[in-house]
């Protein structure tokens, strides 16, 4: 590594994340913007006002739109690590809207959904988000599924490596 990867790579390794998977290694090709974005996804990943599975369940939604096998699968893990039900993990990876869900759950499905397919997200959904979690939370719900873009497609472009034993994700039609 150049004397510039160094130093990021040590601030993410000595940093919350404690290594750099992901679409780190490929943004480690321009120093200035992998630090700029760890630190970005740093805030968003430790410092969100949506609770740990809701805001997991935002970034396996955010995956599975861009079919991003990588980021869905490594979240998935996250996701249900946080708690989040398996059955909601397997509907989104279908592409599906799962059947049950917690109130708080559905505020979030609605809000990520509308938001990826439309680039917005009309009154109902946001007044719901903005309701639950008040108006941080809808800027972070928001940040997180932009975030989560960009590191979807990275490592889509970066074809990046599934984690051992994880299945690649199947284009929606």
């Amino acid at each position: 590594m150049r004397p510039d990867q160094k130093v990021v790579a040590e601030k993410m390794l000595s940093g919350p994340r404690k290594g750099m998977k992901g679409p780190f290694n490929v943004l480690l090709r321009h120093p200035e913007l992998c630090d700029k974005v760890q630190a970005l996804g740093a805030v968003i990943r430790f410092q969100n006002e949506i609770p740990d599975p809701l805001k997991e369940m935002a970034i396996i939604m955010t995956g599975r739109h861009w079919t991003a096998s990588y980021e869905f699968q490594a979240h998935r893990r996250m996701a249900l690590e946080a708690g989040l039900s398996p059955a909601i993990c397997d509907a989104i990876a279908e592409g599906k809207r799962p059947s049950a869900m917690s109130a708080d759950e559905a505020i979030i499905y609605d809000f990520c959904s509308e938001l990826l397919v439309t680039g917005q997200v009309s009154d109902a959904p946001y007044e719901q988000v903005k309701a639950r979690w008040g108006e941080k939370g809808v800027v972070d719900l928001t940040a997180t599924v932009g975030y989560y873009c960009v590191a979807s497609l990275v490592l889509n472009v970066a074809r990046h490596p599934l984690p051992e034993g994880a299945v690649a994700l199947k284009p929606l039609s």
